[in-house]
Parts: C-alpha cells; structure tokens; sequence
C-alpha cells in the first residue's frame, strides 16, 4: 500500500453481500435454494442508472477489482490498473460493480460454504455451475441493484466469455461488450491442460474425494502443481525467457532433483502462494465451466447464427503471444460478429506477456479500452442531454 493513496485509485473499498432467497435453477438441473453474491462498487450509479459498467472476472478471479480493503494491503486489486478516476474504466462517468462469481471461494456461495439443507459445508456437493449460471446469477444482482442496462459489460479470458454469454442470452441488457484475450469455446489442448490440472488435485491423497475440509486437510500438493501447469500457459515463452532464461541458483549443477534453474524456483513459489489463497473445489468447478461453455453448440456450430441474437456494440482485443487464447480465437468471434451484421472493433496488440497481458497496463492496450469506453460515456452524456 502505497503511503498516499494515488489520485487515480479507488481508494478504500468495503465488499458489500447481497442475498437472494429465489431459488437458482442451474445448468445440471440441481437447484439453489438460496445464495450470497460477494460484490464490490466503484463510482456513483446516476440518476437513471444508466452507466453502470460489469466486471466478469476470469479463473482466479475475484470481486476486488480495484482500489484497497485496508491502508495495510501490499498490493491493490487484480484489475487496478484499468479501474479508477481518469483510467481506461473511469469511475468520473461510470458505476462499476466487480462480483465472485457462484463457486466460488471469496466469499460469494461456493463449495467451502455452509448448504442450509445440512448445516455443513459443501465441498464436494457443490453442483457443477457453467458460463450460462453466472450469467443468470449476475443478472439477479443487476436487478437487485436497480439497473436494468448496462453501459458496457467487460471482461478477460473466462470473464470474456461471460460477456459473450450476456450478448446472446440478455441482448437489451447491454449497450457494449469488451472481450479481452478470450475464445468461443475451448480448444481440445485447452481441455486437455484443464484436465491435467483437475486430475493434479484429484490424485493428491489429502484430496478426500473433495471432502478436505471435512477431513481437516487441504490438496496443496495437488492444487500447487494445477496452478504451476496452469501459469506456465499463461506466459509467453519470450517472457519466461526474458525474465529467467537459464538462470540458475547455483554456480554448478547439483546433479539433484532440488532447485537448479529460477524458473523452478518461480513456479514453487507461485503454486504454493496459490495454495494459500484459493479453494481446490472452486479451481475444478471454475474449468469445468470453462470446458462446458460453447454457445454455438445452440446453432449446430454455426456462431454467427447464435450471436444474431445480439444487439451491443463490441470490442475484441487479443495479444500476439497469447497461446492459450491465440489472437485467432478472438478473431473466431469478430468474423462471426462481420457475418451476423453486428458493429465490432478489434485491436491485435503487440505484447510479450502471454495470455496475462489482459492484465497489465500495456499503453496500446489501455488506449484502446480507453478510447472505446469514452465514446460510451459521451454517448451517456447526449443521451442526458
């Protein structure tokens, strides 16, 4: 935390709960009786609530978008960068409201959760929730908050295909998409690496069957080596490069099986501060989610068709060295987007990050989210007006 806090930052920020006793009907046909959504809000909604922008976050993600919950916090929110007076989100003309989505494990119903049926947590009883259930689920709280449009709906990679969703299944509820670093569905190596990752924990011997908890365990072997798999396609090979290339810790071999090269280091340092921070249910349900979402499965395959139904406006960004949702794959949806006659922007940008460049304030980038959402903003002014 910084000692003052920036001009363009949020600021302090208090996670609001909001609970909904209406029963959630879900994809697997098991039911919800009732849930909590774990939220956070930045900005002031106006007077026709007509500028409020979604934040859909991605696997890992959660509702702490942006600014800081106390002045002891290290480090601000995952999308802080992008969130925040005079940024490319700026909370001067919109209500940005950033949720953790169902099943998840910060604090919105999810499998370490208390199921009222039984008065435990339930962990590996958890049913399965898709792209489709969130949406649903995110729909409620928009109710629940008085709006009834959203100026813009944004998100990256598994966030963007909860934007994808939300064109297609509430196409008036929304004027603008912004789709960063995503895909229609997931490649066949994309399942596969999910599928690595959930057998990972699933092997691990504390793992229960998914009853941990229960057993007063927790899988971190399992779900440290699932996220060290999983980081690993989030970079580029440029970027590891650049950042370890072959540096080692010794000066010599050690003709062991201990820490050798800095990139081991890395990866066990992040698998295991993964461990610390996120629920081993929630990392399955949140792939499972990304395995199952195919919109065009509707139209025989055909996703033109599908996103006929939509009626915002969109932006699609990819990055060059993204190989886990190549640019080609955002390009799937913008060629769809040209054949169903829809507007759509698209910008490919230059990035050696991998598939977390949607994550950092590349300038081409921000400029590019930043140009969109102020043709938003103007248009809510003459709107106003």
């Amino acid at each position: 935390m910084p000692d003052v806090i920036p001009a363009d930052s949020i600021g302090i920020v208090t996670p609001q709960i909001a609970q909904f006793d209406t029963p959630l009907t879900l994809s697997c046909g098991q039911t919800l009786s009732s849930y909590e959504l774990v939220y956070e809000t930045y900005g002031t909604l106006n007077n026709t609530a007509s500028n409020a922008i979604l934040i859909c976050h991605a696997l890992s993600g959660d509702h702490h978008a942006a600014g800081y919950h106390a002045m002891t916090d290290k480090k601000p929110g995952w999308w802080d960068s992008a969130i925040g007076p005079g940024k490319a989100i700026d909370t001067n003309h919109f209500f940005v409201i950033a949720l953790n989505n169902l099943g998840g494990c910060c604090g919105s119903t999810g499998p370490t959760s208390i199921n009222p049926e039984t008065g435990q947590r339930w962990e590996a009883s958890f049913p399965i929730v898709t792209v489709e259930d969130w949406v649903e689920s995110q729909a409620r709280l928009a109710d629940l908050l008085g709006i009834k449009t959203f100026a813009a709906i944004v998100g990256g990679s598994l966030g963007g295909m909860q934007v994808l969703e939300w064109s297609i299944r509430f196409p008036t509820r929304l004027q603008s998409a912004v789709i960063v670093a995503s895909a229609p569905k997931l490649s066949t190596q994309n399942i596969a690496f999910n599928e690595v990752a959930r057998q990972s924990i699933r092997r691990d011997p504390d793992f229960f069957d998914g009853n941990y908890l229960e057993n007063s365990s927790v899988p971190t072997n399992g779900l440290g080596l699932a996220r060290m798999l999983g980081h690993i396609t989030y970079l580029s090979d440029d970027a590891m490069g650049a950042k370890f290339g072959r540096q080692m810790r010794h000066d010599s071999y050690q003709y062991n099986y201990g820490v050798e090269f800095e990139v081991e280091s890395y990866l066990r340092y992040q698998g295991e501060a993964f461990t610390k921070r996120f629920d081993a249910n929630t990392y399955m349900l949140m792939t499972k989610a990304l395995d199952y979402f195919d919109p065009a499965a509707q139209t025989n395959g055909d996703l033109a068709t599908v996103l006929s139904r939509a009626q915002c406006e969109f932006l699609l960004v990819s990055f060059t060295t993204d190989w886990r949702f190549s640019p080609e794959r955002s390009e799937e949806i913008v060629n769809a987007l040209v054949k169903a006659g829809k507007q759509v922007s698209y910008a490919k940008i230059e990035a050696a990050e991998g598939h977390d460049a949607f994550l950092f304030p590349i300038p081409r980038y921000m400029s590019v989210l930043n140009t969109f959402l102020t043709r938003v903003a103007n248009r809510l002014t003459t709107e106003v007006k």
